[in-house]
């Protein structure tokens, strides 16, 4: 059974034509609120966030994938999703719901076990990630996440306000910009400069459907970049591993060192190249060397006396 508070917004021009699925959803336990073209969907979002909104494609005036773009826009709604119902079944107006930022369509005449199978998953997997953020947005962490067209797929608040102040009065694609421009073999975007503080980015990686996040951090203009070794979260068995390494010694010499064998040697190796996203050992040594020659590692135990 659904639960008692999520909220369905039916978006269609002839909701009596859909009485069938209301009664459906209603006795599932649902919150059935209904809106008759897409401008009075904009006025009901005003007042109400629902947990999944269903969407008719073909509507007189703001067609539902109109609607569906303007939800999708605005910050407070975008986590909303939206499922399409339509009586086309053409790719190309398929593939229209899903570029305006629709998760599913369904086929007109609407099944409503149908309906209520796939609401339950979105409804689900929406509340999972509102909660992944909203937990970003507490910490006060600076993300974005960019999709395979360069556009914002979403983005923190904290994100928001250092953006808007970095880039004021530009357009939405300016950063894009910016972060295009570091290529895909970059991992972090060149600093941007504005007054006393600095803009940096990180590119931290795919995470789905070409979609690339970003975090963003401000630090004052003169204070010294972290270096890449001291933001790829390495442990402290690793960052001792490392250290020997970038004095010279082979994975043999380290395994007597730390008391392992050498093939866990390797092993950790393998998870610092990874981490600081390098391929040999003379990379990995080089970036260890200049971090540790400003920042010493903890010391390291002693090579035991095996004589």
């Amino acid at each position: 059974m659904s639960r008692p508070e999520n909220i369905i917004l039916l978006v269609d021009d002839a909701p009596q034509s859909l009485g069938a699925l209301c009664a459906e959803l209603e006795s599932d336990g649902y919150t059935v609120i209904v809106a008759i073209d897409g401008a009075s969907a904009l006025e009901r979002l005003e007042l109400v966030s629902p947990d999944a909104i269903l969407m008719d494609a073909l509507m007189p005036g703001m067609d539902g994938f109109e609607t569906c773009r303007r939800i999708k826009s605005d910050p407070a709604w975008a986590h909303v999703p939206v499922i399409f119902m339509t009586g086309l079944s053409e790719t190309s107006q398929i593939v229209k719901g899903f570029d305006a930022g629709g998760v599913d369509y369904v086929v007109k005449p609407v099944r409503a076990e149908e309906v209520k199978v796939r609401l339950a998953t979105h409804v689900r997997n929406a509340r999972a990630v509102r909660m992944a953020r909203e937990s970003i947005d507490i910490g006060g962490l600076g993300v974005l996440m960019v999709d395979a067209r360069q556009r914002v797929a979403w983005q923190s608040p904290q994100a928001v306000r250092w953006l808007a102040d970095f880039f004021p009065g530009k357009s939405a694609e300016e950063p894009m910009r910016w972060l295009h421009a570091a290529g895909q073999a970059e991992d972090e975007a060149t600093p941007i400069d504005k007054g006393d503080q600095t803009l940096a980015a990180k590119r931290v990686g795919t995470v789905g459907l070409g979609e690339v996040m970003w975090l963003l951090s401000v630090r004052k203009s003169d204070a010294p970049a972290p270096s890449r070794l001291a933001s790829a979260a390495l442990t402290p068995r690793e960052v001792e591993v490392l250290s020997w390494v970038s004095k010279g010694k082979t994975n043999r010499d380290v395994a007597d060192i730390l008391g392992m064998s050498p093939r866990t040697v390797n092993k950790h190796l393998e998870h610092v190249f990874e981490k600081l996203g390098v391929e040999t050992r003379s990379a990995a040594a080089a970036l260890a060397s200049i971090a540790f020659s400003s920042s010493p590692p903890p010391a390291p135990p002693a090579p035991s006396d095996k004589g």
